[in-house]
């Protein structure tokens, strides 16, 4: 059934202005203690004032102790009852913690935590400040474990660190288990690194990052050490998500541990690196680009996943419309000319040259190409890969593939002149040329050749088509919801004139087990297709900016990529401000 909601998603997502929603100041524990009476108002309220102003030093309760506002046992009662939680006596604390071997004793007395129990899938730990979010996360990750907090009185767990805990565990003497302190890391103690980045939980917490981006289908790995914490994000269907929290002292041995994997100099911090390397996850070869940046709070990490079974796609896959597909198939059918893709990086450029490739693979057709890097393997075409650093540059490998008797010649980006004046030769003299560049829209890559030094004259004789297209999140089928949007927003989007229904239907994103509560699956392309004509041509030699461009190819029957966007979101595979988050209103 359809049912009218408010637009307030999509008044949201075509405004330009973000409207800040009050937020309490003082929730949850500060208002328990005030209702309690073991705070004043207040009370509550300047001691919140200065928890904001010390930026994250201490929770908000032990802040409290810390002002002598409370005692740590009224806090940690209160706590109990706040986040219904058990409260764990000190007596009950083992007389030997549970997991010495794996998790260091200095980073759970930091952090005011002990562990109580193991068990084969959990771990109970009893802390200060049970709230804490980072530790959790961390403990999770070192271990592999479910970590069941239980609230302890601060007091206590100082105690037993004093008096049971006092000696050096296994941890510690090994040097093992992330407890990598700013003294281990100042300096250019390589053995050290590498000690720390042979240990077993460091190459366990590398490898469960990998697998889990892999079950995730995640495109990205991003490692990003901040002040006082690592963080792990994914970038999954185009959108960054953020996986986990560690503690930022972890971030040494799992950078350098990278860098072994990677073949890179794990004693420079200094400078960014980039280098790759590959695993077998789940039986499948995958491998991984790396990339390092030295950022002020230690190096960030980003890996690339590719799997090595990739294969290529169809334009049906793609999201291509059937007329799209036709008219794009009609020209890769020429024996000679350009074909141009264009969009920013991440917009699935790549992806859609590999299936042109794939149409054109036939034992008729002789077909190289020049990469950076090879992302798909394909049989029967010849793929090189450049290499800058001994010279293989993208111009000096077009030099040489012309020599090789090529029908089809695809160039992974035109990035200055010479290659593009490569590439225009190489069509005049009857070869098919597939290429991407970094423009906005279709029209703007003919303006943008020009820029680059290509006369018109040889633009007009060799450029058959452009493609830009973007990349939008699709709809998980299982929990998408309709929805009836009212006249102002039809008015604003110009969906009337555009999808041209009574009645306009638009999808909500809702999320459920099947998507993981994010409410889509996958990724399709909303296109922007340009065939040139001889009008096309007269435009590119009188030097027409893009705008007249793309007005000309608008009025000759070319969909924008927001009407494409818009007629998809109409038809159910996206919704609307999945189109505005990757197009503008035309």
């Amino acid at each position: 059934m359809i049912v009218s909601v408010p637009d307030k998603r999509l008044e949201a997502a075509v405004s330009e202005v973000a409207v800040d929603e009050a937020v309490p100041v003082n929730g949850g524990l500060g208002a328990y203690l005030v209702r309690t009476g073991r705070l004043r108002q207040d009370e509550a309220d300047n001691a919140f004032k200065i928890f904001l102003d010390q930026d994250g030093e201490a929770s908000f309760g032990l802040l409290l102790v810390r002002m002598g506002m409370l005692s740590d046992k009224d806090l940690a009662e209160a706590q109990a009852a706040c986040l219904d939680i058990p409260l764990i006596d000190g007596r009950a604390f083992p007389d030997t913690m549970p997991c010495e071997g794996k998790v260091s004793r200095e980073f759970l007395k930091k952090n005011l935590s002990v562990i109580v129990e193991e068990n084969d899938d959990n771990l109970i730990v009893a802390m200060a400040d049970p709230d804490n979010h980072y530790l959790l996360d961390a403990l999770k990750m070192i271990t592999g474990k479910k970590v069941e907090p239980r609230v302890g009185i601060a007091s206590e767990i100082e105690a037993a660190f004093r008096q049971k805990y006092s000696g050096t565990g296994e941890a510690e003497a090994a040097g093992s288990d992330f407890n990598v302190t700013g003294a281990g890391i100042s300096g250019d103690d390589v053995e050290h690194l590498k000690e720390l980045a042979s240990e077993a939980p460091v190459i366990k917490l590398v490898n469960q990052l990998i697998q889990q981006a892999v079950s995730q289908n995640a495109s990205d790995i991003h490692i990003e050490p901040f002040e006082r914490m690592l963080m792990i994000r994914y970038r999954v269907d185009g959108v960054l998500r953020e996986v986990e929290r560690a503690p930022v002292e972890i971030a040494a041995a799992v950078v350098s541990r990278i860098k072994i994997l990677s073949n890179l100099n794990i004693a420079e911090r200094r400078l960014p690196q980039d280098g790759r390397f590959q695993l077998t996850v789940r039986g499948s070869r995958l491998d991984l680009r790396v990339s390092t940046a030295p950022t002020i709070n230690g190096e960030s990490v980003v890996l690339r996943l590719l799997p090595s079974n990739r294969t290529a796609d169809d334009f049906d896959g793609l999201g291509f419309t059937q007329k799209q597909k036709e008219d794009l198939l009609s020209v890769l059918s020429y024996p000679h000319g350009i074909v141009l893709v264009t969009g920013p990086t991440g917009s699935g450029k790549t992806t859609t040259l590999y299936a042109a490739l794939n149409y054109l693979n036939t034992p008729e057709k002789k077909i190289l190409t020049v990469e950076d890097p090879v992302e798909y393997n394909i049989e029967g075409i010849n793929q090189i890969q450049v290499k800058p650093q001994i010279g293989l540059t993208f111009a000096n490998a077009l030099r040489t593939i012309v020599r090789q008797d090529p029908d089809v010649i695809m160039i992974g980006e035109m990035r200055d002149q010479e290659t593009a004046s490569i590439a225009v030769q190489s069509a005049l003299t009857g070869h098919l040329v597939l290429s991407t560049l970094h423009t906005n829209d279709a029209a703007g890559s003919i303006t943008r050749l020009l820029d680059m030094g290509v006369d018109d004259f040889l633009l007009k004789s060799t450029v058959n088509a452009v493609v830009a297209q973007r990349l939008v999140r699709t709809l998980c089928n299982d929990c998408k919801k309709p929805y009836v949007v009212s006249d102002k927003v039809e008015e604003r989007l110009h969906l009337r004139e555009i999808v041209g229904d009574a009645e306009i239907t638009l999808y909500s994103a809702e999320g459920c087990d099947k998507c993981d509560g994010t409410g889509f699956t996958g990724r399709s392309a909303i296109v922007e297709l340009i065939i040139l004509d001889d009008g096309l041509r007269d435009l590119i030699i009188s030097h027409a900016d893009s705008v007249a461009i793309a007005r000309y190819a608008r009025e000759n029957g070319s969909d924008t990529m927001y009407e494409d966007g818009l007629r998809k979101a109409a038809a159910g595979v996206t919704t609307i401000e999945e189109v505005l988050r990757v197009t503008r209103l035309d």
